[in-house]
């Protein structure tokens, strides 16, 4: 299974995925960000790699030979707002037979902005915090990666990170996963998704059509 942990800039998604792989040492945590380091080491550097169709072509490559020959799981925390990208990353691996749990990870954008904020000044002191830069550099500003919660696609898996602590975000994915696995080899009895107040799963009527994880 492939577990994918999407959300905006500072959601949690790198915290969430240490605490999944501390709970599965035999997964393989993938960061699909190096792919766009190691292009940037052949093309000139700048701007969003998200934007390159090479760099989304060998996310999914380099996911589907990680996943087939080195793990049974997956770990891949990576931000995904924007629609069309997130459609043929996470169709592309669907389409090659793989089992994909999409996690959106939710935050009010006040809590975002004061975590990258954080960030920013830890490296910076003078910085004036970390939307103006980014932005700049073609980055989705806070607000999109908000707004992007409202149209994930049916199956994804909605978790309030500024609500839930990491443990907590882990116990919502772990349950889910095994509920997937569970309903796609047929077991009866299989265990529900952890109820909380702070998860939901997005319904097949709610956000903008497009493809659903399988």
């Amino acid at each position: 299974m492939i577990l994918w942990l999407n959300g905006g800039f500072g959601s949690g998604k790198t915290t969430l995925a240490e605490e999944l792989h501390r709970r599965l040492p035999d997964a393989l945590v993938y960061d699909p960000e190096d792919v766009g380091l190691l292009l940037w080491r052949w093309l000139p550097p700048g701007g969003d790699f998200q934007h390159l169709p090479s760099w989304r072509e060998l996310v999914v490559a380099t996911a589907l030979s990680l996943r087939r020959h080195h793990a049974q799981t997956l770990v891949v925390p990576m931000s995904l707002v924007r629609d069309a990208y997130r459609d043929e990353i996470l169709g592309g691996l669907a389409d090659a037979g793989e089992d994909v749990l999409h996690v959106f990870l939710e935050a009010d954008a006040e809590v975002l902005r004061e975590r990258l904020d954080a960030r920013a000044r830890a490296l910076h002191p003078d910085s004036p915090g970390w939307e103006p830069g980014a932005v700049a550099m073609g980055l989705p500003p806070v607000a999109e990666s908000v707004a992007a919660a409202r149209r994930q696609p049916p199956g994804t898996l909605l978790l309030r990170s500024d609500r839930l602590t990491p443990a907590e975000l882990a116990d919502a994915v772990l349950a889910r996963a095994g509920t997937d696995r569970a309903a796609a080899s047929g077991s009866a009895g299989s265990a529900g998704s952890a109820g909380s107040a702070g998860s939901r799963s997005q319904s097949p009527g709610a956000g903008a059509s497009s493809r659903a994880p399988r």
